[in-house]
């Protein structure tokens, strides 16, 4: 990938230098198989009412298994995307600005010890232990989306229960208004640190009653097993109807302030990427257009576009969030 330099210094990919997507090939045909030929309706349906089923474990980490989460919205029925397309096709800039960065860095990231310091704005601070955090609430199957800016999306069965129950657990005061992610920043194992692309360390946030929203997911794993350092082991976060930088990895502190945080990406570009960054087709980002996607794993370049959904495709279950906001302003 080419790394060009823009306006203040920032280094960031163009669209056009995105890794092609048949580098990644490794689809699977399950689905199509079972609803050909006939009674293939009744496969079809059969195949969706059971979509995380298509994507079992792969037995290369320790299991994480989850009960499926009843959460609506949280299964959508689309075919779930190839094990390895979402372990070897990543963004996380701490260990390159390559897709395949991640995956050939990430390995040296140690997880264990790993905990979570709770500050801020909460009746209940202090610093939780991943194994007090993995206890804290049953472990939920769910079968995401997840759109990046620069046009290409994923399915993905993720392990994890919703953040409102570490919320809950740390009685944020009255005047929380807003939820700050740090995640780590370990020079001596995260190469891209070296870099100047972002402002390091990385940092997210969300408005508090974002954060709340059930299908916000504090996320353990995936595919039925741990998190794979290069998806952000070893707890992350997944909030399927935003862009998919909104989901910080690797987690290190979680803070509740009153005023709106700064972001890693809003302090990089502001013009590009808005504190908000929900999914929205009508606003394009100043490079290219949002109104398409394209499905990592469906059939390489010259496979027709998706048009992009509002909110991801969760508008019915987040939409009154943002009820009166001006979507193309509070991009």
């Amino acid at each position: 990938m080419l790394i060009r330099s823009g306006r203040d210094g920032l280094q960031h990919p163009l669209s056009s230098d995105i890794t092609p997507r048949a580098v990644y090939q490794g689809r699977r045909a399950l689905l199509r198989a079972m609803a050909a030929g006939a009674g293939g309706s009744v496969l079809a349906a059969w195949a969706e009412r059971d979509a995380l089923a298509q994507a079992p474990g792969p037995g290369r980490l320790a299991p994480l298994p989850g009960t499926r989460s009843t959460v609506p919205g949280a299964v959508t029925m689309e075919k779930p995307t190839a094990y390895d397309d979402v372990r070897g096709y990543n963004n996380f800039y701490e260990f390159g600005t390559d897709k395949d960065d991640p995956a050939r860095h990430a390995q040296r990231l140690k997880t264990d010890p790993w905990s979570v310091q709770v500050e801020g704005l909460v009746h209940k601070p202090g610093r939780l232990a991943l194994e007090d955090l993995l206890k804290l609430s049953p472990m939920e199957e769910r079968l995401y989306r997840l759109r990046c800016v620069e046009g290409w999306s994923m399915v993905i069965p993720w392990a994890g229960y919703s953040l409102s129950r570490l919320i809950e657990r740390v009685q944020p005061q009255g005047s929380a208004k807003y939820v700050e992610f740090v995640t780590l920043a370990d020079k001596a194992v995260m190469p891209g640190l070296r870099g100047s692309v972002l402002d390091w360390p990385y940092t997210e946030g969300l408005r508090l009653d974002e954060a709340r929203h059930p299908l916000t997911l504090l996320a353990f794993g995936l595919y039925g097993e741990v998190l794979p350092p290069q998806n952000g082991a070893p707890v992350r976060l997944v909030v399927p109807w935003k862009y998919g930088f909104k989901s910080a990895k690797s987690i290190v502190a979680i803070r509740f302030v009153e005023h709106e945080p700064r972001t890693a990406w809003n302090k990089a570009a502001a013009n590009e990427y808005g504190f908000y960054s929900n999914v929205n087709p009508e606003v394009d980002h100043p490079r290219w257009s949002q109104a398409t996607e394209r499905r990592i794993g469906e059939d390489g370049l010259f496979t027709k576009k998706r048009k992009t959904l509002l909110f991801n495709g969760y508008e019915a279950q987040v939409g009154q969030l943002y009820a009166g906001m001006d979507l193309r302003k509070n991009y």
